[in-house]
């Protein structure tokens, strides 16, 4: 049973951070953090998954820094946007 809140909770935390990147958003940075929330239940798992087989936990920081990356990008991108269109809808950007 323990075991099974273990896996769970991230489980749901996964599913619930994809819920929200799915619906339609009108703010990208809503959408930055909800993919924020998915990767920070991913790290969960991943060190869950590493500590259940006695691996080296080299490989989290490792995810952290590809992660702090993302989000770095992300910000990054977010502030180009908000320079050149004046806002962060969804609605104003001509993507095609």
């Amino acid at each position: 049973m323990l075991m099974l809140i273990y896996w769970g909770i991230p489980f749901f935390l996964f599913i619930f951070g994809v819920l929200v990147y799915v619906s339609n958003q009108k703010h990208l940075l809503a959408m930055l953090i909800s993919l924020e929330f998915i990767v920070l239940s991913l790290f969960i798992y991943l060190l869950m998954y590493l500590n259940l087989f006695n691996y080296e936990n080299y490989f989290s920081m490792i995810f952290l820094t590809f992660c702090v990356c993302e989000g770095a990008l992300g910000l990054a991108l977010l502030v180009s946007l908000i320079r050149t269109h004046g806002n962060d809808y969804f609605q104003t950007f001509n993507i095609l």
